[in-house]
């Protein structure tokens, strides 16, 4: 079997965006819409040789892809989609082998699909196969002119198409397969004579077909696989389409998702069987979260590790960070970056942790922050409870032992160090290490001034 190579375009700066940002960045579930076809070409398809095709803003499309084996294609200036792939006909000297294109502001086509095209195309011992699809609005699309033999005569753009041409419903959805042997030497043919002075790809088909060459249409009917990226409105529906492809993937494993319409989970984020999503809740980044999970109402979780039997209740934040298997977080709390809570360990209402661990089955149910610290196991804070970590300058840790409880309203000045089993008096302020078993006590002396309340009415 000859060989698989893959050219993405994706040269052009999408004016219609209106932004500073080159189109095929934009982001769509959490990655760069350009990474779809590229993902396609390397774990679909296991293409040879990925080629992207550049026009604006290379170093930022590089810079973004650049853990990715890729060849980069500089095209300049943008002479149409023709130009674009015969700027790549110098990476592919001597190559003999099938060529698929794809367009960077595409994203939503299905790997499957485009290892069903290859096949198609080779089974049928094609020279070019156009991917098209029906439309019952096909304005802005290439119609497709078939002969009577049904194989593709040509390919006419809307603005260069005929009235009768216009009435077709068969477009071309911009992806190719092709020949190489065919491909560039069909390029070097292409002509500017149209309305818009550019090397058409299309016009490939009506030169394979004078040359008598094999053009094919593999013909898909799901539709929505091509909608093309032309507006933050085009952006919004394929955010909805691949959103919705994952969620319906997850619940087909095993996950509940009550309301998928209110739910956000990004594509590479993975979910444990029986794990319950409640509504309105965004899952970002690499996050994995276990089985048997149950994430309430309104919780934002980024880039984190959710062992099994998780409960994390309403409205909790979670960035980088792993819970433990059976703790439970929230309702109301943040767990902000480098933080591990332990197994079975409890963080509840109004409760912030900062780059800290909290140990197996501590608590800290209510109104503490708790930054730079380590809890050791079945550690107690109390309601209030402030670890004081930044003096201005710099941050200082704090070391909580085994057992400890620490009562409400207590202030830990770090760096500070408890031991094992001491106990913290509610309202006090530690500035020195308290010894294992100890009772630690900070308070000013309490003074009651009698009758204080009947002497100040008199002098009222």
């Amino acid at each position: 079997m000859t060989g698989l190579a893959t050219i993405i375009l994706a040269g052009g700066k999408g004016t219609r965006m209106k932004s500073s940002l080159v189109k095929v960045l934009h982001p769509i579930m959490g990655k760069p819409m350009l990474s779809y076809p590229i993902e396609a070409s390397f774990e679909g398809l296991d293409a040879d040789k990925t080629v992207v095709v550049v026009g604006h803003q290379l170093e930022s499309v590089q810079k973004t892809f650049s853990k990715d084996p890729l060849t980069f294609v500089s095209q300049q200036p943008q002479l149409g989609s023709g130009h674009a792939v015969l700027c790549t006909e110098k990476v592919f000297r001597g190559y003999d082998g099938t060529i698929l294109i794809l367009c960077g502001d595409v994203p939503l086509v299905r790997p499957e699909t485009l290892t069903e095209l290859v096949a198609f195309h080779r089974h049928e011992g094609a020279t070019l196969t156009v991917v098209t699809t029906r439309l019952s609005d096909p304005r802005g699309y290439g119609r497709v002119v078939r002969g009577k033999s049904e194989q593709i005569e040509k390919i006419i753009e809307e603005k260069d198409a005929s009235p009768r041409e216009k009435e077709l419903d068969e477009v071309n959805t911009g992806l190719y397969c092709a020949e190489a042997s065919f491909l560039f030497p069909g390029l070097r043919k292409v002509e500017t004579n149209n309305r818009q002075g550019e090397y058409y790809l299309t016009d490939l088909v009506e030169i394979g077909w004078e040359e008598k060459q094999r053009i094919l249409a593999f013909e898909v009917p799901e539709s929505d696989q091509f909608l093309g990226i032309n507006t933050r409105v085009d952006l919004a529906r394929a955010h909805d389409i691949v959103g919705n492809r994952h969620l319906q993937r997850w619940m087909l494993d095993g996950v509940t998702i009550i309301d998928p319409k209110t739910t956000y989970i990004e594509t590479d984020v993975t979910l444990g069987k029986d794990t319950v999503i409640h509504p309105n809740c965004v899952i970002q980044g690499k996050t994995a979260i276990g089985r048997q999970c149950v994430v309430g109402p309104h919780c934002l979780i980024t880039n984190s590790q959710i062992d099994d039997g998780v409960t994390l209740r309403a409205f909790s934040v979670i960035e980088e960070s792993r819970i433990g298997r059976g703790a439970i977080v929230g309702p109301f709390s943040r767990i902000r970056p480098q933080s591990q809570i332990f197994e079975n360990a409890q963080v509840g209402n109004f409760v912030e942790i900062n780059k800290s661990s909290i140990g197996k089955g501590s608590k800290a149910k209510h109104l503490a922050y708790i930054g730079d610290a380590t809890l050791g196991e079945k550690v107690n804070i109390g309601a209030g409870t402030i670890f004081c970590n930044y003096d201005g300058f710099e941050k200082h840790p704090t070391i909580v032992g085994d057992g400890v409880f620490v009562g409400s309203n207590a202030e830990l000045i770090a760096p500070v160090k408890i031991g094992d089993d001491a106990i913290i008096a509610a309202g006090s302020t530690i500035t020195r290490d308290v010894p294992a078993k100890s009772l630690a006590v900070s308070r000013i002396n309490q003074k009651n001034v009698a009758q204080w309340r009947d002497r100040r009415l008199k002098k009222k």
